[in-house]
């Protein structure tokens, strides 16, 4: 089991570059994943994204991959023709305001668009060499971070499982004391009204009537399946989150229907701690991948 919420942080230097990877994580009900790199890289994007899809099924993932250079191949490359087109007109216009040609600055030619270029050429594969294992090493960090969290979380899971395991056993227990009381009150009443003259084949009859309406077997034999099926995602399946979630939804269909059909106290207790236990496991589900 994996938890959706994770970080990593890698960083590397050398004689050419600085280069970080940083990858978070929290809660998706999808994979929602964003990279970003520095604009020249952008043509890595999907190999980068490619090798977080390979181990990561949900989550909201943020992948920041910083490349500071301490060498660069740089060119500035000088346009002696625009510059000198650029002087001339600078030049008609001081002259027409009575400046004279001589106090046109330098810093002013030189800043017109396209008087100096500057190229710069980027060896992409080389900084591909330089930041895939500074990636794979942030990428192995953030996958034990969301697997040691992961195991807390399938902790939590169990330990709600099991309240849910003695809530539904209770059920079970209290079924038949339920049925023996439903046929006591229902002879009681009958024994009131007509005394030693009371039908038993009515009396059974009754019993029977009432037993179809609040018997609470069939929602005992359903949750147990339920909850059957819950151990078994937590425990053998690696993603168990939105499995788990349907699950709680039909486990939580059951004991709503033996809250309204429950007749006693004890038993209406006990579904209040269920349905407790059930909203905590839907709740912790959302962290799980």
């Amino acid at each position: 089991m994996t938890s959706m919420t994770g970080y990593s942080y890698e960083e590397k230097s050398t004689e050419a570059a600085v280069v970080s990877v940083e990858i978070k994580s929290v809660n998706s009900r999808f994979l929602d994943l964003s990279v970003n790199l520095p604009p020249f890289l952008n043509q890595l994007e999907s190999f980068f994204r490619n090798k977080v899809t390979e181990k990561i099924v949900r989550g909201k993932i943020d992948v920041n991959i910083r490349v500071k250079e301490l060498e660069s191949d740089t060119e500035v490359v000088s346009d002696s023709a625009a510059a000198k087109s650029y002087f001339e007109a600078i030049k008609k216009v001081s002259e027409a305001c009575g400046y004279p040609a001589e106090s046109i600055p330098l810093s002013l030619i030189i800043s017109q668009p396209g008087v100096l270029n500057v190229n710069r050429n980027y060896d992409v594969e080389k900084y591909r060499n330089l930041l895939e294992p500074v990636f794979d090493s942030a990428m192995q960090k953030f996958v034990a971070d969301r697997v040691r969290e992961g195991e807390n979380l399938k902790s939590d899971l169990l330990e709600k499982l099991s309240r849910l395991d003695e809530c539904a056993a209770f059920f079970k227990e209290w079924q038949p004391k339920m049925e023996e009381s439903f046929k006591a009150q229902i002879t009681a009443k009958f024994n009131e009204l007509l005394g030693e003259n009371a039908d038993q084949n009515r009396i059974m009859t009754e019993t029977a009537a009432m037993l179809v309406k609040y018997t609470i077997n069939e929602e005992i034999v359903r949750l147990h399946s339920h909850l059957k099926a819950m151990r078994n995602e937590i425990t053998e399946n690696p993603v168990p989150g939105k499995k788990l979630d349907f699950i709680c939804q039909e486990a939580n269909r059951e004991i709503n229907t033996i809250g309204s059909k429950n007749q006693f106290a004890e038993v209406g207790a006990m579904v209040i701690k269920a349905k407790d236990s059930l909203e905590n496991i839907r709740e912790q589900s959302k962290n799980v991948e």
